[in-house]
């Protein structure tokens, strides 16, 4: 997002005064720039799910050394190679069929082109995601929003966004509230999370 388009967005959502003062007392947040491997970030962002961040960086670190993020070489290793690795069996599970998914392999769940899935509309992103085991809407969204960099995106399927609506806005139609914060969802959702009770 360029500092122009930053200030707009900033500007649009605090039309919303309990949001202006979300974003007055955060100032501005980093930017998010979209992966130049939508592939390796699906998988970063699968080998995070319910770890510490540092716990999911060494994770990642060792699978990154012994295939690169390749689709084939991570296909090579033996689930059990995997498991060595540090990911859970459900880990290795969605890791596998991601790379047969990459691979367009007959017997995967789905075939997914990572080198175009960016030129896709969220949904059409989201949909193709959804037959991975292992993916759901929440993974689908927050692929969007921090791989893909996505302006509008918002997940009422976050337990945090969901905490930090309740908090700040009580009582509220938060369906209606968010709808009004297109197209730039996905900040008010930063801003959000930075503002969590």
């Amino acid at each position: 997002m360029t500092p122009s388009a930053l200030f707009a967005a900033q500007q649009h959502l605090s039309r919303d005064p309990v949001m202006a003062d979300i974003i007055a007392r955060a100032g501005d947040l980093p930017e998010l720039l979209p992966a130049s491997d939508p592939f390796a970030a699906l998988v970063r962002a699968v080998l995070g799910q319910q770890l510490s961040v540092k716990a999911a960086a060494a994770i990642a670190g060792r699978v990154e050394a012994a295939t690169d993020f390749d689709p084939a070489r991570l296909l090579a290793l033996s689930p059990d190679d995997l498991r060595a690795l540090g990911l859970s069996w459900a880990k290795v599970r969605t890791v596998r069929a991601i790379s047969g998914a990459a691979l367009g392999l007959e017997d995967a769940p789905t075939h997914i082109d990572f080198v175009h899935l960016a030129g896709l509309p969220d949904e059409a992103v989201i949909e193709a995601l959804l037959p991975l085991p292992g993916i759901g809407r929440w993974t689908a969204e927050m692929f969007l929003m921090f791989s893909l960099a996505r302006p509008d995106v918002f997940s009422f399927g976050d337990y945090v966004l969901r905490l930090s609506l309740a908090h700040h806005y009580p009582g509220q139609d938060h369906a209606a509230l968010v709808q009004r914060w297109s197209p730039w969802r996905t900040l008010a959702a930063r801003y959000l999370w930075h503002a969590r009770p």
